[in-house]
């Protein structure tokens, strides 16, 4: 089966990486912003993330870049991106590397926030 619509490649990839993510935030969101799910699900990951220019890994490991140097807010995006990254094969040494490289875009302070919240993750897996 072809995937046509960047809707169509959007839930195919969310359902590879974060399965049930659509429901979750279909169950969160919609009443108040109706198809905010459906958006999520085609815009980032149906038009962005499956370019097909850099492999997973590569696209993960610069969403975690961003999502560090824009600081402790983005907590929650960081921890799924950061398990994502791990289960594409990214090591617990590239992950915490592009953090600490963020330290010159996102401070100090930002990239604290983020090895915290890689260390959760990784905590986690151990777990």
């Amino acid at each position: 089966m072809s995937l046509d619509t960047a809707y169509e490649r959007g839930k195919a990839l969310s359902e590879q990486v974060n399965p049930g993510m659509e429901d979750a935030l279909a169950a969160r969101y919609d009443a108040l912003v109706p198809g905010l799910s459906r958006m999520v699900v085609e815009v980032p990951y149906g038009t962005f993330y499956t370019r097909g220019v850099v492999d997973e890994k590569t696209r993960l490991l610069a969403t975690i870049a961003a999502l560090a140097a824009l600081g402790g807010h983005t907590r929650p995006q960081l921890k799924v991106n950061i398990a994502n990254a791990r289960a594409v094969g990214a090591s617990r040494e590239e992950v915490c590397e592009i953090i600490y490289q963020m330290t010159l875009y996102g401070g100090f302070p930002a990239m604290i926030n983020a090895m915290n919240a890689a260390i959760e993750v990784f905590e986690a897996e151990d777990e």
